[in-house]
């Protein structure tokens, strides 16, 4: 009696297991090739402030990068597990909100640095904001992967907003006689500065400062000339917390944390570019508070700490769920 149960046991769970349900031959999933890192949020101090994705773009970093070592640049790529020919390189905005301003930094390319790019609007919105709440828009410098976002097609992009830029950057890049004597390959950059910038001038929302000022209650900018002639790194600064947003004070972090001399070709004045580079790291490490890079992978948020020599070491910022 006992086996007799104990096959029907078995003869269920085999109906169960297999005859009982049909085997269906699937074919194999297609891989979707798509990432979504859109933003990232942080606490700083009682500020809000939230990582905005633009986008990646392949950049020729081995060709860009100018080092005193022959080979140096594709040896760091190499030893950090990146390619040696091209790095794609993050484009990174960051948003911060103060309780009673909404401060956007930088605004990403929209579409004048490729199609990869342009991504900045959409994560904005996924991130619970809406363009028409920025107040006050504050830009690095005015490379088109900086202030192309300022513009939605023929419209303001944030219309409500007031755009502040360091005089230096608008004095250069708004220049119709820079634009004439700039080179040929070089027109472009002025282009895009003056299609981005120009509507908001005209609207009378453009008002640039000189150096170091304070733009609203505990965000004040700080001069970063070389990179460009007016490039500006931004201190937050909220409950004895603080968060200084470099620019494009580095690009690369595997080679420009291993050496900080290294510089790139689009910097406007080299020497100039790597001392405030050398000076921004020193600080950073000494004071150990938190960084922010345009182009470090996103969200590009970190802290600094002293390697061997000259060499410095990233920290990248710890993941939160921030409940």
């Amino acid at each position: 009696m006992m086996r007799k149960t104990i096959h029907s046991l078995f003869t269920a769970a085999a109906l169960l297991g297999l005859g009982a349900y049909p085997v269906i031959a699937t074919a194999a999933a297609p891989m979707v090739k798509t990432q979504a890192p859109g933003y990232y949020r942080m606490m700083l101090g009682d500020f809000e402030v939230t990582a905005l994705s633009d986008g990646t773009v392949q950049l020729p970093m081995p060709k860009l990068l100018i080092a005193a070592r022959p080979g140096e640049v594709k040896q760091a790529l190499e030893r950090n597990f990146m390619p040696s020919d091209t790095v794609e390189t993050s484009v990174n905005g960051y948003l911060v909100n103060t309780g009673s301003r909404l401060v956007l930094i930088d605004t990403g390319a929209a579409g004048l640095f490729g199609p990869t790019l342009g991504n900045l609007l959409v994560n904005l919105r996924a991130a619970g904001y809406q363009p028409e709440q920025v107040d006050e828009i504050y830009i690095t410098h005015m490379h088109a992967d900086h202030v192309g976002g300022l513009m939605a097609g023929a419209s303001r992009a944030f219309p409500n907003a007031t755009l502040r830029i360091d005089q230096r950057d608008t004095d250069y890049w708004l220049s119709e006689a820079n634009l004439a004597a700039a080179p040929a390959d070089a027109k472009g950059f002025f282009q895009g500065a003056m299609a981005s910038v120009n509507p908001y001038a005209a609207a009378g929302k453009l008002k640039p400062f000189q150096g170091r000022t304070e733009l609203v209650p505990g965000i004040h900018s700080a001069p970063g000339y070389g990179h460009t002639p007016g490039h500006t790194v931004y201190v937050v600064e909220s409950k004895g917390q603080k968060l200084v947003l470099w620019g494009d004070l580095m690009h690369v972090a595997a080679v420009q944390f291993e050496d900080p001399a290294v510089t790139i070709q689009f910097d406007s004045d080299q020497p100039a570019a790597a001392r405030e580079r050398m000076q921004a790291y020193a600080d950073a490490a000494k004071s150990g508070y938190l960084v922010a890079a345009s182009h470090i992978a996103f969200p590009g948020m970190g802290h600094l700490r002293p390697g061997a020599g000259q060499a410095y070491t990233w920290v990248p910022l710890n993941y939160s769920g921030l409940k």
